[in-house]
């Protein structure tokens, strides 16, 4: 399979690309500076510049591409790049795949926030988005983005992710120091609920949707038994032997954490539904799972 990714570079482009690679699949990196081997491609998404003969020679396109949401959330600045990245790649993939003489599969990068806040509500691929939190609006413009795609007849998936569970990257680097010293705490009143998935299914399930030739649609990528905030902190203060006493009030967090607080206290009850009726088996089901395999 000839599979093309932008993001290639980042946490989860480098795991994916690894784990294709080693599985026979040809990937090219689309990287934005001086090629250095036949496995990259220059491509600018600001000026509109990607090798369409490259995509159009691909069986599958996938975009993980976008700027870190760990800045500062109270920046203009940050928040139109934030958009801006992630809608800019995904229009340019899109408009390349729609223009292609056989459009190529696009996997298309997406977030779990696209659904706002739900309280306890269980939330599946059917569930409405809903709310004006800003990750919420980003994921919305990030989904439209692939319009194109989807009208010129490609099999485009949306991959809306939870936080995926690796004890090298955000967000379990920083909380697991947090932790380890002491300082652990439940945010608000604990009840919210926050999907996740460890970092083996999220790349098993972005392959086996690149793999399938016949599913299409949104997937959401968490596991299947999402936690409460205060189930998350006791399984992690048990997996790392430390006490989590600690709570930080919304009161509090409201102002620190700007456009990012409805992420910390909203409430996403995600289930991967479409990704099981899909035929996708999860190895890391529940927190418990999802930590130790993050931890190990």
């Amino acid at each position: 399979m000839r599979v093309v990714i932008a993001g290639a570079s980042g946490f989860l482009g480098t795991h994916l690309t690894a784990h294709l690679r080693q599985h026979g699949h040809e990937v090219t990196a689309l990287v934005r500076r001086e090629p250095t081997s036949a496995r990259e491609s220059q491509w600018d998404p600001r000026a509109g510049q990607v090798d369409a003969d490259l995509v159009g020679r691909s069986d599958v396109v996938i975009n993980l591409a976008g700027a870190s949401i760990a800045g500062n959330p109270h920046s203009k600045k940050w928040a139109e790049e934030v958009m801006e990245s992630r809608v800019s790649t995904t229009c340019l993939l899109s408009r390349t795949i729609a223009a292609s003489e056989r459009p190529p599969a696009f996997l298309a990068g997406n977030g779990i926030s696209w659904y706002g806040d739900h309280d306890a509500a269980p939330v599946t691929e059917e569930s409405e988005s809903i709310g004006d939190a800003f990750l919420t609006r980003v994921a919305r413009a990030w989904e439209s983005a692939a319009d194109d795609a989807r009208a010129a007849g490609a099999r485009v998936c949306v991959l809306r992710t939870a936080p995926v569970m690796d004890r090298t990257s955000p967000p379990l680097k920083q909380l697991r120091l947090l932790f380890q010293l002491g300082g652990g705490a439940r945010l608000g009143s604990g009840e919210q609920y926050m999907p996740m998935i460890s970092l083996r299914d999220w790349i098993g399930a972005v392959s086996y949707l690149a793999e399938s030739r016949d599913v299409s649609g949104a997937f959401n990528l968490c596991c299947p038994t999402p936690p409460t905030n205060a189930e998350f902190t006791r399984a992690l203060s048990a997996a790392l032997h430390r006490k989590a006493f600690l709570a930080v009030p919304s009161a509090l967090l409201k102002p620190a954490a700007g456009d990012l607080a409805p992420e910390l206290l909203g409430s996403i009850n995600a289930r991967p539904t479409a990704l099981e009726r899909a035929g996708y088996d999860f190895e890391d089901e529940d927190v418990r799972e999802v930590l130790a395999a993050a931890l190990a």
